[in-house]
């Protein structure tokens, strides 16, 4: 399997995994309820998960805590943040990309719940990834 297929599984994992939370939840909840879910439902899916994960910057070769956090990190490979806002904003996307480099990751998911069809509120953020968009609806 590739790194790409592989990074692709897990994406599709995640994004089935956020879909049983919305569905049984629903929008209008904090973004801790949504995490709190989504950390059982990866779990239960076999996938490894940190929760509010340190992400230090490095500054002229200085590791310095300035106090981000991942919501999650699955399997060591995807960044999830979750949101439950009106829209997403272009800021959102920031975000996103700006942990991707200082993590040296490819791909993340940034999810919505605050939407009636969750579908609505995913987005596949990729950072040097090749033959990919930077930033691309999800698939399902």
């Amino acid at each position: 399997m590739t790194e790409e297929e592989e990074l692709n599984n897990i994406t599709d994992a995640i994004i089935g995994a956020a879909i049983n939370v919305h569905r049984a939840l629903g929008p209008g909840l904090l973004e801790s309820a949504y995490e709190a879910c989504m950390v059982f439902e990866l779990i239960d899916k076999g996938l490894k998960v940190e929760q509010q994960k340190p992400l230090p910057v490095v500054y002229r070769g200085v590791k310095l805590d300035c106090g981000y956090r991942l919501d999650l990190f699955v399997n060591g490979k995807v960044i999830v943040e979750l949101k439950a806002v009106d829209k997403l904003l272009p800021i959102h996307e920031a975000q996103m990309l700006s942990y991707l480099r200082l993590s040296g990751c490819n791909v993340g998911l940034l999810i919505n719940c605050n939407v009636k069809i969750l579908k609505d509120g995913v987005k596949r953020i990729v950072n040097n990834f090749p033959g990919s968009l930077r930033t691309q609806r999800a698939r399902r």
